[in-house]
C-alpha cells in the first residue's frame, strides 16, 4: 500500500487530459491531488472520473486556478462559493477535502509505529513572501515593476472576505485550530497545501517577484509545530525534494504541457510519499 501525490494537472490543456487517461490503476493505493486541477467544475469532474476508480482513496486540496471565476462559467461563482462548489463535487465522489476529518494513514510509514495524520489544507497566501523593505500595500506594484502580475488579481475573488489576505487569515485560524486538535502525542502528520509553506522553497529564478502569490510567512514553522513527516505542495511547477529541519518537502506538480515530458507520461510524475522513497532532485 502506497501514498502518492501529484498537483497542477491543468486539465484545460488537452494534452494533459489525454495523458491522465493513460494512468494505470493503483487499486490498493491512495492519491493526493494538491491543487490546480483546472479552472472549471468540468475539469474537476473529469479528473475524478479518471482517478477515483483507479485509487483506493483520493484526497484533494484547491489551488489558485481551481478558485478562478471565469465570466463564461455557469453561475460565475466567486470566492468561498466557488471553493464550496468544488468541495461538494469532491464529496459526491467520496474524495476527502480540507473540510473533512483528517484520515489516519493505514499503511506503513517511515517512522515506526507512530500514527500518521494526513491533513489536506487550504491556506491561500497573503503577499508576505516579499523583501522586508517592500510594504504590504506596495507588494503588487513591486512585482509589476518586473513585468509580473498573477492572473489571481483579476480572477481569484475573495467574497465574503474583504481581500485575499483576509481570506488567508481566516483559513489560517481555522486550520491551526483543527491541526492542534487532531495531532496529539507522538502523532506524525502529512501536511498538504497547494502553496509552499516556507518562503525559502520559492526559487523562481525567471520570475522571482511572483513569490508574493506563493504563500504566507505564518506557516514557516508548521512542519515542526505539527510534527510533519512530509509536507506536500505544488504551484511552482518545479518538481523536487527538499529538506528543512530534517523534514521532507515535496513539490509534486505536473504543470503545463511545456513543463513535463510527454514520452514519460503522467505515471512518471506520480510522487511516492509513503513508504518513504529514495529522494529525487534533492536540494
Amino acid at each position: 500500500m502506497k501514498l502518492y501525490a501529484i498537483s497542477d494537472l491543468h486539465l484545460a490543456n488537452k494534452r494533459n487530459r489525454i495523458a491522465l487517461l493513460e494512468m494505470r490503476p493503483h487499486l490498493d493505493d491512495w492519491l493526493i491531488v494538491a491543487g490546480d486541477v483546472g479552472e472549471r467544475a468540468e475539469h474537476l469532474r473529469f479528473a475524478l472520473d479518471v482517478l477515483v476508480p483507479r485509487f483506493a482513496k483520493v484526497l484533494w486540496v484547491p489551488g489558485n486556478h481551481d478558485l478562478w471565476s471565469l465570466a463564461d462559467d455557469p453561475g460565475n461563482l466567486r470566492g468561498e462559493a466557488k471553493y464550496l462548489q468544488q468541495v461538494k463535487i469532491c464529496r459526491s465522489y467520496g474524495v476527502l477535502t480540507p473540510e473533512d476529518p483528517y484520515p489516519r494513514w493505514p499503511g506503513r510509514s517511515g517512522n515506526g509505529s507512530s500514527d500518521v495524520i494526513i491533513a489536506p489544507l487550504f491556506l491561500l497566501y497573503d503577499y508576505t513572501f516579499r523583501p522586508d523593505d517592500v510594504t504590504a500595500e506596495g507588494a503588487v506594484d513591486w512585482a509589476a515593476e518586473s513585468g509580473v502580475v498573477c492572473s489571481d488579481e483579476y480572477l481569484l475573488h475573495p467574497p465574503p472576505h474583504g481581500s485575499r489576505e483576509a481570506w488567508c487569515a481566516a483559513r489560517l485560524q481555522l486550520t491551526e485550530r483543527r491541526l492542534t486538535a487532531a495531532i496529539q502525542g507522538d502523532d506524525r502528520s502529512i501536511l498538504i497545501n497547494h502553496w509552499p509553506l516556507r518562503e525559502d522553497l520559492v526559487n523562481l529564478r525567471r520570475i522571482p517577484r511572483f513569490s508574493i502569490w506563493c504563500g504566507t510567512r505564518q506557516t514557516e514553522n508548521w512542519h515542526q509545530r505539527f510534527q510533519a513527516e512530509v509536507v506536500i505542495h505544488g504551484h511552482l511547477h518545479i518538481k523536487g525534494t527538499h529538506f528543512r529541519d530534517g523534514v521532507r518537502f515535496e513539490e509534486v506538480s505536473l504543470g503545463y504541457p511545456r513543463d513535463w515530458n510527454r514520452d514519460r507520461g503522467v505515471e512518471f510524475y506520480l510522487r511516492q510519499i509513503l513508504p518513504s522513497p529514495n529522494t529525487w532532485m534533492t536540494r
